[in-house]
């Protein structure tokens, strides 16, 4: 699973931070977690358990405690906090580094940071940030649309038509995000995915090449991410295997990606079929299960009651 390499020089041009201690080569200290420390307890002296790869945070309480401490005591904590480890010291709200840690700081050549930014709201962004930077990464080979609000992926052997399908879907007011390969990761509960740099944008047209879709179709026509919704399927008709036909299985498909299980439809494809219309509704049909609406159940009732009607008359 690729990762992209977080350094501290990565956050410094994020968040505009100010740099008081530390010079260049210092911003170049890996970030290999997301999590923040608000040091409370390791100020008071309690190291056990600290995990010292985390960003440190100062705050308002932090400040105000580090004026409590006794010069020596200082040092001795400052000295710990700013281990090989641990990346660098943000502190928050514009308040001033305190001078004996600048100084441990300078010696050691370890980053310390500014910003006017209010202490939770700082750690929140900058957490999220994180998140998604040191998330784990799979690629999976396949077309990322938004449809209908939904994210979906639509897979396929090579020259099943997933591009074609895709053009068709975005000429009837679709957006793509990323065609031939999505980059996926997880945020929270959430799958998200989007194209690798180098492809975003662009949709390979065999016979025709690759084409700028947010040129050609307008801004409107891509999407930098976006949640997995739902996973479509295609393959070529196989005239010997059962496909859904009513949509009452008991044991609906999955696909599972990074732990997360998407819902998942196989389509056969045919000449003749319009799979662009085919896809939009199958969509269509997923919103409205979602709403708690499901045709396939009306179906399977409306039997039910014209079998009872039947009875009746008898």
């Amino acid at each position: 699973m690729p990762q992209k390499k977080v350094t501290v020089a990565d956050l410094v041009k994020q968040f505009e931070f100010k740099q008081v201690a530390g010079n260049k080569a210092s911003l170049q200290r890996p970030v290999e977690i997301a999590e923040m420390s608000r040091p409370g307890f390791e100020l008071a002296g309690f190291f056990q358990h600290s995990d010292f790869r985390r960003i440190v945070v100062f705050g308002e309480k932090e400040m105000a405690f580090i004026d409590q401490l006794d010069k020596a005591t200082q040092k001795e904590r400052f000295d710990r906090l700013t281990s090989d480890e641990t990346p660098a010291i943000i502190i928050c709200k514009n308040y001033k580094c305190p001078t004996i840690l600048k100084r441990i700081a300078k010696e050691k050549n370890f980053p310390i940071l500014l910003t006017p930014r209010a202490t939770g709201r700082m750690s929140i962004a900058l957490s999220s940030y994180l998140d998604e930077l040191l998330a784990p990464i799979v690629q999976m080979h396949g077309v990322f649309m938004n449809i209908y609000g939904k994210g979906v992926i639509i897979k396929g052997d090579s020259g099943i038509g997933k591009s074609e399908i895709a053009l068709e879907l975005i000429k009837r007011g679709h957006i793509l995000i990323a065609d031939d390969c999505i980059e996926l990761y997880r945020m929270g509960e959430n799958l998200l995915g989007k194209a690798p740099a180098v492809l975003y944008n662009l949709l390979e047209i065999r016979g025709i090449g690759v084409i700028n879709v947010e040129k050609m179709f307008g801004i409107s026509s891509t999407l930098e991410k976006d949640t997995v919704d739902y996973v479509i399927q295609l393959e070529r008709w196989i005239p010997s295997k059962e496909y859904t036909r009513i949509g009452t299985e008991e044991n609906p498909l999955y696909e599972e990606v990074l732990g997360a299980r998407i819902p998942k439809s196989v389509i056969p494809v045919t000449g003749g079929r319009s799979m662009s219309a085919v896809i939009e509704a199958a969509v269509m049909n997923i919103r409205l299960k979602d709403s708690g609406y499901d045709s396939s159940k009306e179906f399977v009732q409306r039997i039910l009651n014209n079998i009872n009607q039947n009875k009746d008359n008898e």
